[in-house]
Parts: structure tokens; C-alpha cells; sequence
């Protein structure tokens, strides 16, 4: 701090001395002409005016062939029902949430750490993580355990982008899911919590193998090989296969995925097929919207005991669940935007929001305020209502769900840094 306190004084210094000078090398005005004398031509000064100062270059957030980035993303949620205890550790929750599930109190949703090379024609990917979102997209595995989700990293892949093969790509390891409409990353949203859909409809990430390859001026198509939702490693035989298209237009871009694979436990029977599919209208102006839609079912196994023997017999017992979304994002003036989005979600035996509850049929709206203070800075004001056809939300003091709706409000605020503001 003193070095740089003294470079500032001799700067400051620097700069009052050549003012000085300058201002006395002027030429002195001429004097005031005389009736039959001409006036005088005014002499140009013998110095030039100084350039304006040259602002400071960017900061560049890299090391050598890699870049930096990051943020951190805190945020305090008021649920007006005043839920009790619904996680088991005396923390509130925000039912059907995901990522700031944590009511009543303040919390760090992420702070999180890239490192990011881009292939030519190897590349490199690497986001750590820390805060309740970790501890969600790290704890739900659907048939491994939590010791081989590679805790900390949200992502850590390889990537190869050979320069004669027109576009193709591949990466191998840990990545984020290629369906739904949001992402992990709440900075990177229209509204500040996520949707139904991503939270309960589709996988987070995915640990396997995936390409990508341009087929026309307007399209991307890909292929994956996964472990299966949510999994570095399975407790059953067989992978599950993804396939994408990605269909740019300047005015619209539309997306789709079909995700297919076993993903029971213990078992390699019974297939989980995830259909999801995005539509992103940006017409001229500050206006955009999205209409996103997700069906997926699960072929459940079931066991049952026959005759008197007991002899178990496995049938497999479809579980399905859809739902749709509409969301839109008005950037007002550069420093302020309004969101709002509107979901219906089916789940009719309580397979993906809770397997104790059938028929449930859900509904959710939310409104977001953000404000940019500076670049970097960032501040997100949400009011939320979620509404079921049955009795699921806990109130105050109650161990039981007794109400049909919960609605709530939450301030966000969001630091990110990178080369890529």
C-alpha cells in the first residue's frame, strides 16, 4: 500500500509541474492596438495542449493460457408461511426450491471459481464451487453414492477441437445438463430462482462423453454418452445416450433434447425417457421470451410377493411428469431489467416433488427487479407465489403440510468477475 501510495503522490505531483510549465511557456497576449495600428495576429502557443489521458486497459482475469472468472451470489428469503423445520437440521425451507431453498435467514446460494481454456485444438474446463449449490447438484444422485459426485466441482472436462474437422468437438468429464430453458448459475437467469421444470424436470449435469458438430449455417446437432443423471458412477449396468440440436435464427433459436437411459437402482431394467424442448424469441428491441416444455417418464421397478413361498416378482410401473413454461425479460435502461415467468407442472404420482404425494399439480409465478450498480455488481428483487391442488406447504409450528400456496421474497445480491463481463 505505500509503494502505491507513493507512485500516486508522485504522479499528482508530476502532473501539477507540467501544468505549470505549460501555462507559463504561453506566449503573453499582445497588447491592445492603437487607433492607426492594426491589431496584432495572436501568436500560437509554443506548446501543444496535452492528449487526453489514455484510461486504463481492462482488467485481463488470466494466467498464462487460462482464464479467470467467477462470483459470489448471497441472497435473504422471507417465506410468508413461516415454514417449521422441513430438511431435518432445523433450517427453513422454500419448498420446491432449488439453490435459495433457505428461508428466513441469510445464506451464500454459490461462490464459485472458472478456469477455462478454450481447445485449439486441446481445452480445458474447471468451475469450482461452494455454498448451498453445491451441496444440492453434489447430493442428488438418483442410484450412486454421494461420495463419487466429485464434491466442490460443478464441472472438470477435456476438451478437443481438431482444426480440420469443420466445427466437431469433444468433451470428456464432468459437465452441466444441455436441457431446460435456465441454468445453474442464477447471475445467468432472467428471474433470480429457478423454475419448476429445472429443479424437478431434468438433470443437473451429466459425467461421460459428449460432441457437438455444425451440419448447416444454422444448426448444431450433438451426442452424448453419459452415466446417467446426476452420476459419476451407477449402481446398474448400461449408459444413458443424449441427443441434441441447437437451431439458430437471428430472431429465434430453438432447442431440443430426448435423454435415454436406465436409471434404477440396482437394476438395468426400466428406462427413463426425458423429452425437453426450448424456444427463445428475440425479436429487435430489449424484449425476449422463452416457452419451454419437459416430459419425462420412468419405468419404475415394483416388487410384489407371490403364493406361499414369497417368491418376489419385479413388474416395471410407468411414472410420469410434464410441465410448461413461459418467461420474458424487458431491459429497461442499461442498469435496470424486469422478469417474469409462469409455470404449470404435472407430476401425477409424486414421482420427481415428493414420492409420499400423488396427483399433485402445481402452478408458479415470479417477478424479478434487477439493478445493476456497476459492471460486476448486481442487485435482484423477487417476489414468488407457489400454488398446489393439494395441502404440501408447511407453516409455522406445524409438522404437517396444511396449505395449498407459499409465496415469498428474496434480495439477491450477485459479485461476478472475468474477461468476459
Amino acid at each position: 500500500m505505500s509503494m502505491n501510495s507513493n507512485r500516486l503522490l508522485q504522479t499528482m505531483a508530476g502532473t501539477a509541474m507540467a501544468i505549470a510549465i505549460v501555462a507559463g511557456a504561453q506566449t503573453p497576449a499582445p497588447p491592445p492596438a492603437t487607433p492607426d495600428q492594426a491589431p496584432a495576429p495572436a501568436t500560437a502557443p509554443a506548446t501543444p495542449p496535452a492528449a487526453p489521458a489514455t484510461p486504463p486497459a481492462a482488467p485481463t482475469w488470466s494466467v498464462g493460457p487460462m482464464d479467470i472468472s467467477g462470483f459470489i451470489d448471497g441472497y435473504y428469503s422471507l417465506n410468508f408461511n413461516r415454514p417449521s423445520s422441513t430438511d431435518g437440521l432445523g433450517d427453513q425451507l422454500n419448498q420446491l426450491y432449488n439453490f435459495n431453498d433457505k428461508t428466513d435467514q441469510f445464506e451464500l446460494s454459490a461462490a464459485k471459481l472458472t478456469l477455462n481454456h478454450d481447445p485449439d485444438p486441446i481445452g480445458a474446463h474447471v468451475d469450482f464451487v461452494y455454498g448451498r449449490t453445491n451441496s444440492l447438484i453434489n447430493a442428488a444422485p438418483s442410484n450412486a453414492t454421494s461420495a463419487d459426485q466429485l464434491p466442490y466441482l460443478e464441472q472438470a472436462f477435456l476438451s478437443v477441437k481438431p482444426p480440420k474437422a469443420k466445427g466437431f468437438e469433444l468433451d470428456f468429464g464432468k459437465f452441466v445438463t444441455s436441457a431446460g430453458a435456465e441454468v445453474i448459475e442464477a447471475k445467468d437467469n432472467w428471474n433470480y430462482s429457478r423454475s419448476l421444470l429445472f429443479v424437478n424436470a431434468i438433470p443437473y449435469w451429466h459425467f461421460g462423453v459428449r460432441t457437438s458438430m455444425p451440419v448447416s449455417k444454422t444448426e448444431t446437432i450433438g451426442f452424448q454418452l453419459v452415466n446417467g443423471w446426476n452420476n459419476v458412477s451407477k449402481s446398474n449396468g448400461g449408459v444413458t445416450g443424449v441427443f441434441t440440436s441447437a437451431y439458430v435464427k437471428p430472431k429465434y433459436t430453438w432447442d431440443f433434447n430426448y435423454i435415454v437411459g436406465p436409471e434404477n437402482g440396482n437394476t438395468s431394467g426400466g428406462l427413463r425417457n426425458l423429452f425437453d424442448t426450448t424456444l427463445l424469441l428475440t425479436p429487435p428491441g430489449k424484449f425476449n421470451l422463452y416457452l419451454n416444455y419437459d416430459y419425462g417418464e420412468n419405468n419404475t421397478p415394483v416388487t410384489t410377493y407371490v403364493g406361499e413361498s414369497e417368491t418376489p416378482t419385479t413388474t416395471f410401473v410407468e411414472k410420469s411428469w410434464q410441465g410448461g413454461a413461459v418467461a420474458f425479460h424487458e431491459q429497461a435502461t442499461a442498469k435496470q431489467a424486469f422478469a417474469g415467468r409462469y409455470e404449470y407442472f404435472t407430476d401425477p404420482e409424486g414421482y420427481q416433488t415428493n414420492n409420499q404425494i400423488a396427483g399433485q399439480n402445481l402452478q408458479e409465478f415470479t417477478a424479478t427487479y434487477e439493478y445493476k450498480w456497476v459492471e460486476g455488481l448486481l442487485t435482484r428483487v423477487e417476489y414468488r407465489g407457489d400454488f398446489s391442488n393439494m395441502k404440501y406447504f408447511f407453516t409455522d409450528a406445524n409438522l404437517n403440510p396444511t396449505k395449498t400456496q407459499q409465496q415469498t421474497l428474496t434480495v439477491a445480491f450477485i459479485a461476478f468477475f472475468g474477461p468476459k463481463r
